[in-house]
């Protein structure tokens, strides 16, 4: 099926005029349809441009005046809708006045077929026009709308309602201005006849054979018009939807089921994002004019054109509004920018040796962790020489050797009650303790541990570095048959617990025989890296204002062996995540610096901690780091200081000043606006006022004047 301008459109693009009964009665009829170029009095009939269910549309020559006109030909009479056709003409002839509307020129009711005549307009349908070149702009989607919102306050003036406003009901003529026409489905303002529109351009109280008609309907139907114009198709109509609704074959339920539809959809938005469509403006029109509850829309289409030619009478105060604040706002902008460029240049100079005191302060206490760590394993380390000097554990080793370790109790006993002391006057001194201690002999196998731990007690343990002291360990059970005990006391590799995933390091010292000719076992002890640097953490971090961090790394590959947040147990299973904390390293160009400084110290002012990777939230940005050698172990430690903590002071008086220019200019700009705002209430209401002068002394309807 084809509209007037030769447009097919599915079914749903129609207006529902017959019941399904009345249709199948229609189509039981003999029809009568008209020859090839049928005959019409005073005019020449040139060339059929529509076809709809009761008959054809003719592009003709008005042979009188050779003017081009419409002739409508209803030459399927026996199924015609005779009120249908009666009402359309009266009310075109009713309206012929409105330039805004198609005017009716001729009626042959008497003639085999009826016809009347309409002027031509050489444009087309609006939605042909829209089909073929896409979505208007904003300025040509207001312009059309405005001229149909005159035409329907002229109809409803005329107490008429349209009833049926769509884009195919929307002419053009060759100068792209809008006509109205199609006033088959109107009614006057007080019937309480139902009357269908079309579908996604009726509101959902109109879908109702039962509905009495309402101005707003036509106040919808505008909404969708300018929707369609600016979006390129009518509000909510999905192929979705379109299929649900065709496959419904009662008429009735077919409404009901698209006033369910328009009633639940969310409200069409797309035209928000079209250009030129300001929210607080055209957007905000579109969206009153199809409000499902008819009660939050405009009343009718006068009070969509007043807000339609508000909406434009601002849009052209907006340039007078920026010429107006052009002026005050260059020298306030002036004014800004000179105080703006002395406020940072002041900052700047501030964050500068805000830095450099606080890069000052972590190179002190940088120092003073590597040497409490190294003053600390050194400790410890003496501790153990000491035990393992005393003849009564030498004594005991070789009476165990001699028994092949099948009565160990003087060993025992012996060690237990040594690391008890240790414990008990590390404990005194607030000092934390070891995470184990424990005896291997010659060949590497474990005799003795504290805490005891039966999975251990005799295993291998030859392939670890605190054994044999080379700086590297083996694969567990492939210790080669060269490797023996080591010599001198030794502070092993770090190395993950399988418990914690901790970083952990064993201090270890061999025991000698009497003579000091050969090693009969070593003496060892673990403890985590992390509880070393637990007793410095809350003198070196600081208070809650300077927040440093502090941490271990191993110099020579750059791989983080403790942090000070692997006391939070998140922070640590995602540093185990990928295998233990080895794939946590700072990077090459700091390890490089790290190797190629001759003390092993260096500060950084933009350091980026490691932990970023599983942590950025505590550990991500930029820090200040300074690093420092902790004795002949190969680590470093490394204290660190968010740079946003220490530029904190500054950032806050600069915030503060930017408060102060901020309500400067408020202050400056509200005074600009105030004045122009009184100054543009008056020029828009000496405009209103100009207007009103105007059109009084005329008898044109205020719907049709432009």
């Amino acid at each position: 099926m084809t509209d007037v301008n030769g447009t097919p459109h599915n079914d749903l693009d129609k207006t529902p005029i017959q019941t399904p009964e009345q249709l199948e009665a229609t189509r039981r009829l003999s029809e009568r349809p008209v020859g090839r170029f049928p005959r019409v009095p005073g005019y020449e009939l040139i060339e059929q441009i529509g076809e709809g269910a009761y008959g054809e549309v003719w592009l003709a020559r008005d042979q009188r005046t050779s003017k081009r006109v419409a002739v409508k030909l209803y030459a399927n009479r026996r199924g015609l809708d005779w009120t249908q056709l009666n009402r359309e003409v009266e009310k075109l002839a009713l309206l012929d006045a409105s330039r805004n509307i198609v005017h009716l020129l001729d009626v042959g009711w008497q003639h085999d077929p009826p016809y009347f005549v309409m002027e031509y307009l050489a444009g087309g349908s609006l939605e042909e026009y829209v089909n073929e070149r896409g979505p208007l702009s904003a300025d040509d989607a207001i312009r059309i709308v405005r001229a149909v919102c005159q035409a329907l306050v002229y109809a409803h003036g005329r107490g008429i309602l349209h009833c049926d406003l769509k884009p195919a009901n929307v002419l053009l003529d060759s100068s792209l201005e809008p006509k109205l026409c199609d006033f088959g489905q109107s009614r006057l303002l007080d019937e309480d006849s139902s009357s269908l529109g079309t579908m996604f351009y009726m509101p959902p109280e109109q879908a109702d054979l039962k509905a009495v008609p309402d101005a707003r309907w036509d106040v919808y139907s505008l909404g969708a018009l300018l929707y369609f114009m600016l979006v390129g198709k009518p509000p909510l109509r999905t192929e979705e939807l379109l299929q649900r609704l065709s496959a419904v074959e009662s008429l009735e339920q077919r409404l009901d089921l698209y006033r369910a539809i328009v009633t639940s959809e969310p409200p069409p938005r797309a035209h928000h994002r079209v250009q030129g469509v300001d929210r607080r403006g055209l957007a905000d029109i579109v969206d009153r004019c199809l409000r499902v509850n008819p009660e939050q829309r405009y009343s009718n289409a006068q009070q969509v054109l007043d807000a339609l030619k508000l909406h434009e009478r601002r849009r052209r105060n907006r340039p007078l509004v920026a010429l107006g604040g052009i002026g005050p706002g260059v020298i306030l902008l002036a004014m800004f920018f000179f105080a703006a460029n002395a406020m940072n240049s002041a900052v700047r100079t501030t964050e500068e040796n805000l830095t450099s005191r606080a890069l000052e302060s972590d190179v002190l206490s940088v120092g003073i962790l590597a040497r409490s760590i190294d003053h600390e394993l050194q400790d410890r380390m003496d501790e153990l020489v000491d035990i393992a000097a005393d003849d009564r554990l030498r004594q005991a080793i070789e009476a165990a050797e001699r028994g092949e370790w099948a009565d160990r109790a003087r060993v025992l006993d012996f060690l237990d009650r040594m690391r008890s002391n240790v414990d008990e006057r590390r404990q005194r001194h607030g000092r934390e303790l070891d995470v184990s201690w424990f005896l291997v002999d010659t060949r590497g196998r474990q005799r003795w541990r504290s805490p005891f731990d039966p999975g251990t007690i005799d295993a291998d343990y030859s392939w670890r570095d605190y054994y044999h002291g080379l700086n590297q360990q083996f694969r567990r059970g492939q210790t080669p048959d060269s490797v023996t005990p080591l010599h001198e006391p030794h502070i092993s590799i770090a190395f993950v617990s399988e418990a914690t995933h901790r970083t952990m390091v064993a201090l270890s010292v061999p025991v000698w025989n009497a003579d000091q000719t050969a090693v009969i076992g070593v003496l060892a002890r673990t403890t985590h890296l992390g509880q070393l640097l637990s007793q410095y953490e809350f003198s070196i971090a600081g208070p809650e204002s300077v927040a440093r961090t502090i941490a271990v790394i191993d110099s020579r590959n750059g791989r983080v062996l403790d942090h000070s947040r692997f006391a939070s147990n998140d922070v640590l299973e995602k540093a185990v995540a990928d295998g233990p904390s080895a794939h946590l390293k700072i990077d090459d160009e700091t390890t490089k610096l790290l190797n190629e400084s001759e003390t092993g110290s260096i500060r950084l002012a933009a350091y980026h901690d490691p932990l970023s990777e599983i942590d950025p939230e505590a550990s991500g940005g930029e820090w200040l780091a300074a690093f420092a050698p902790i004795g002949e172990t190969g680590w470093t430690a490394v204290v660190q200081e968010r740079v946003a903590s220490v530029l904190r002071p500054v950032n806050q008086l600069q915030a503060q000043l930017v408060r102060y220019a901020w309500f400067a200019f408020g202050v400056s700009g509200f005074v600009v606006a105030s004045m122009w705002y009184f100054v543009l209430k008056r020029v828009n209401e000496g405009r209103l006022r100009f207007t009103k002068r105007r059109s009084q002394p005329t008898n044109t309807p205020s719907g049709d004047s432009a």
